[in-house]
């Protein structure tokens, strides 16, 4: 038997380059009792606290694999929201850094999350058109609202009503009663999608931002606060003035208009429109905590910042105009006129919400939030379209506000997408290039990078010690100490598209988009200004050719010269007569990377048409043709001294190979967009990616050796676990379409769950069963034998499952195992523990298998002693929670006589208001009575 090859596995090892990712929102978060000085953002799979006065990374909130689309802060400031491209939601601490709640109840990517006002429900809304709302504090989803037609774009809910307003890409805003959850009203007043949803005014009034550049807004009026109030006698009003009588009839008609009788909530009428200066449509509108300042952005960079006056301001104002309306009146009237003119001054919208400035920022907009700061001065923060966050500061109360940029985060990443990477000799520094900026990256520490800015380079493709190349055909060197560029060299007509370095270090060749080949060597010159010689270039030789040049690559031993063109070939040619060699010809499209081995025996090529290639370079035949990616093959590089290689592909994967035995050892993922290109650390430990998605990976070689089937098997376990997450959902029993009871989703955690219940169900059978003989054979012995522990309950001590997957685990329970629970959970609430779960449990049991259950003669005894122990033991509960609350009670009268500051006054004020509107209504039916 032969010797097995031995792989050792790579593994990921850090995430860096990337400020904040596009697909999620930024926002303000209180950390250390501090606001407005840290901001969250995503990251791609991850999400980053950064220090906005520092310009530092103080916090990682570690994410699985799914990109991060939606952040949302809690009320209390503690915990953070994260709503992810998968549908699944998880609930962070901002003091340890743990999600340690997971909500899965949607099928597409989060797009809204918001809490109520005091944190304990969560609303997500989703691309699959419904919404959800999660008890942040049972960990359960409550109910599922359907309706929409299209993606969710906002939820809101209000302060003083347990309603939900929602809004979607399918033109309608709906309004929801949490009560009996479903929708009472539907506003189809737009033309196109609706992007935003705000309420201002109290939440008297609704605007909403569309696809076009008009901002509708609307009044809401509360019908069922007039229900609340006393029904005044109608004998006591008949006699009364015709005045009371319309408005009575006013609004009995307001209530025949509603939709239905039993749906007498509210009602919406449009109040008319604010005109945005932008053309486009709206990303986002928001507002801030306090209600007054109301800010929208479009597709472009500027921020359109509206002012909404309180009732005095509106007041103050209108009087100002109503003067200035008699004065002007008062001129043009006739001389003769003692008595002053007449003058109507109508209210408009503008004079309610007026525009105070725009914020102009360095690059497009793609989310914002505003918070305002302890000395007034309102902040808004901005995560931008070229990786960038910036903070902007203004005092809305001046006349002319003018905003300061007052910080930037700039330096842990790049403007634009990194094109070429490379390894410094020491397997330390990383060197990475994009259209904006090089920058060079300590390994050990990658938030703190040395940057260095290039100019007329539109588009950087290859980086080699002290050289970068570029789409315009240039070449610069860098001094790598000071940053500094020291010269430019028009190295080619047309983009410079390849440069490979010498092996002996001397030079380096290029190949371009003008059909030519130059060979350029390093040398010593002498500035005019300088005494000391500096490093230079000068061009030997040309190679010129019939097609463009993709790629170049030396062979090791420095003989042979690789070059790629645009008619899907490889040619090799000699170095020294550049005489032709071998033509490798197989690939249907043209080949983008090459790279030959450390021994010039072999040379991989990877294509456009996603197939990599094996070649021998003593005759040019093809060892071997790998399907490699699933898209085209950006980047290929061999492991040094050895036959392995990775590949990188527009599939966003990085993959590794065996050059020898053409077999496919590991797959890298991470990545979430297209990977550009990749490179292997000179000692092999390490490979650094960059992709479309702004982020650098760093992926470490461990010393945990890799079995090719067992990783088959990985990859077969992963395909079974994303195919479970993609099949039709189970049915509940009794549901029906439009039934919101059910909010949970099956994954792979749930399925093993419920084996995990199954198993236990198995072994209290088999316990049981044991105990049964064990007590028949200490009864034929007439002595007690002891009875020996079973070791699997040794070994486990017992199953947990998460309260999230609790209803979806038991759904997909076969009923055989329900009588079992059924009689395991009289006994447990007998006990007296964990009652309100089991309680939980076996109210969703009893829903889904109602028609079983009631058919089984034998279950009716045990659902009788559940009936009562349940009924005593939920009551016992009760009390002991009364008595708290009463003692609680207690305990907060002490403490108001004592401070005399009254607590909780924020809980309770709605109730004194509500009771103040009643006293004040039935005091002016008395008083016109």
């Amino acid at each position: 038997m032969g010797l097995t090859k031995q792989y050792l596995r790579y593994v990921a090892s850090a995430v860096f380059g990337v400020i904040g990712s596009q697909k999620g929102n930024i926002v303000f978060v209180t950390l250390r009792g501090e606001k407005g000085r840290y901001v969250a953002v995503p990251a791609c799979e991850h999400v980053f606290i950064w220090d906005l006065r520092k310009g530092e990374k103080i916090l990682i909130l570690q994410g699985l694999k799914q990109e991060v689309t939606c952040l949302c802060p809690s009320p209390d400031g503690l915990h953070l929201a994260v709503g992810y491209e998968d549908g699944s939601i998880r609930i962070f601490s901002l003091l340890s850094g743990e999600g340690n709640v997971t909500f899965n109840g949607h099928k597409a990517a989060i797009t809204t999350l918001k809490y109520d006002q005091l944190g304990g429900r969560l609303a997500s809304g989703s691309k699959d058109t419904d919404v959800i709302v999660w008890d942040v504090i049972n960990e359960s989803g409550l109910y599922r609202l359907k309706g929409h037609k299209d993606a969710i774009t906002q939820a809101l809910f209000l302060r003083e009503k347990n309603l939900l307003v929602t809004s979607g890409k399918d033109t309608m805003v709906k309004w929801w009663d949490l009560d009996t959850q479903h929708c009472f009203k539907t506003m189809v007043g737009h033309r196109t999608e609706i992007w935003g949803l705000v309420l201002v005014s109290e939440e008297k009034r609704l605007i909403t931002g569309a696809s076009d550049s008009e901002l509708r807004v609307w009044d809401i009026a509360y019908l069922q606060e007039i229900e609340d109030l006393e029904e005044p006698d109608p004998k006591k009003i008949k006699g009364s003035s015709p005045g009371i009588q319309d408005t009575l009839e006013a609004e009995d008609s307001t209530f025949e208009m509603d939709e239905a009788p039993e749906d007498r909530i509210l009602s919406c009428r449009k109040a008319g429109s604010i005109m945005r200066e932008g053309r486009d449509r709206v990303v986002n509108l928001a507002v801030e905590k306090t209600g007054r300042i109301l800010a929208c952005h479009g597709t472009d960079s500027v921020l359109e910042l509206f002012c909404i006056l309180s009732k005095e301001e509106i007041k103050k104002k209108m009087d100002k105009k109503m003067k200035k309306a008699r004065k002007k009146a008062k001129l043009h009237s006739c001389k003769g006129e003692e008595e002053d003119p007449e003058v109507n001054v109508e209210m408009s919208l503008q004079d309610e919400i007026q525009r105070v400035t725009n914020i102009k920022t360095s690059a497009k907009i793609k989310s914002f939030d505003l918070i305002h700061s302890p000395q007034g001065e309102l902040k808004a923060v901005f995560l931008l379209q070229n990786n960038l966050v910036e903070l902007y500061s203004l005092n809305p109360s001046l006349p002319t506000p003018q905003p300061v940029r007052t910080s930037r985060i700039t330096i842990g990443g790049h403007r634009s997408d990194v094109r070429t990477l490379s390894f410094s000799s020491d397997n330390i520094a990383v060197l990475s290039a994009a259209a904006d900026s090089i920058k060079i990256w300590n390994r050990f520490s990658f938030l703190n990078c040395a940057g260095m800015n290039h100019g007329g380079c539109k588009y950087v493709h290859w980086s080699c010690a002290h050289f970068v190349s570029s789409q315009t055909g240039k070449l610069q060197l860098y001094d790598l100490a000071s940053g500094n560029l020291l010269e430019t060299i028009d190295a080619h007509d047309g983009a410079l598209w390849s440069m490979s370095l010498s092996p002996d270090q001397r030079g380096f060749v290029t190949g371009g988009a003008d059909k030519s080949v130059k060979f350029w060597d390093f040398e010593l010159v002498k500035d005019e200004n300088s005494t000391q010689k500096r490093l230079s270039v000068k061009q030997t030789r040309t190679l010129q050719l019939d097609e463009d040049v993709l790629c170049v690559s030396y062979s090791p031993n420095q003989k042979l010269l690789a070059v790629s063109l645009l008619d899907c070939t490889v040619k090799i040619f000699y170095v020294d007569t550049l005489k032709f060699f071998l033509s490798l010809y197989g690939h249907k499209l043209p080949v983008i990377c090459m790279d030959i081995s450390y021994d010039g025996a072999l040379i991989a090529t990877g294509s456009a048409d996603r197939n990599v290639k094996i070649w021998g370079l003593d005759f040019g035949d093809c060892h071997k043709s790998l399907f490699a990616h699933d898209d085209s093959v950006m980047y290929l590089q061999f492991v040094p001294k050895s036959h392995l290689f990775f590949t990188a592909g527009k599939d966003h994967k990085i993959k590794q190979w065996d050059a020898d035995k053409f077999e496919h050892i590991q797959t890298l993922e991470g990545h979430h967009q297209e990977i550009w290109c990749l490179a292997v650390s000179p000692s092999g430990d390490y490979v650094v990616s960059s992709s479309h998605d702004k982020s650098l990976r760093l992926w470490e070689r461990t010393r945990e050796p890799l079995i090719l089937e067992e990783e088959r098997e990985m990859e077969r376990e992963a395909e079974y676990e994303e195919s479970v997450a993609k099949e039709d959902q189970p049915a509940v029993p009794g549901e029906t379409q439009g039934d919101s009871y059910f909010t949970g989703k099956k994954t792979i955690e749930t399925v093993k769950a419920a084996e995990r219940i199954m198993e236990a169900i198995e072994l209290y059978r088999e316990e049981t069963a044991k105990m049964k003989e064990h007590k028949a054979i200490c009864k034929a012995a007439g002595k007690e034998v002891p009875l020996p522990t079973n070791p699997i309950l040794m070994a486990y001590g017992s199953i947990s499952v998460s309260k999230i997957e609790l209803e979806e685990s038991l759904l997909v329970l076969p009923f055989s195992y329900v009588p079992d629970i059924l009689k395991l959970f009289n006994e447990f609430i007998q006990l007296g523990s964990d009652v309100e779960l089991i309680c939980r449990c076996l109210f969703f049991l009893l829903r889904i298998h109602f028609g079983q259950i009631t058919s089984n003669q034998m279950l009716v005894p045990v659902i009788e002693k559940l009936r009562e122990t349940t009924i005593s033991k939920v009551s016992q509960v009760r009390d002991v929670i009364g008595f708290n609350m009463a003692g609680l009670d207690y305990l907060k009268r002490e403490c108001e006589a004592k401070s005399e500051v009254m607590f909780f006054a924020d809980a309770t004020s709605h109730l004194e208001e509500k009771k103040r509107k009643r006293k004040k209504r039935e005091k002016l039916i008395l008083t016109l009575t």
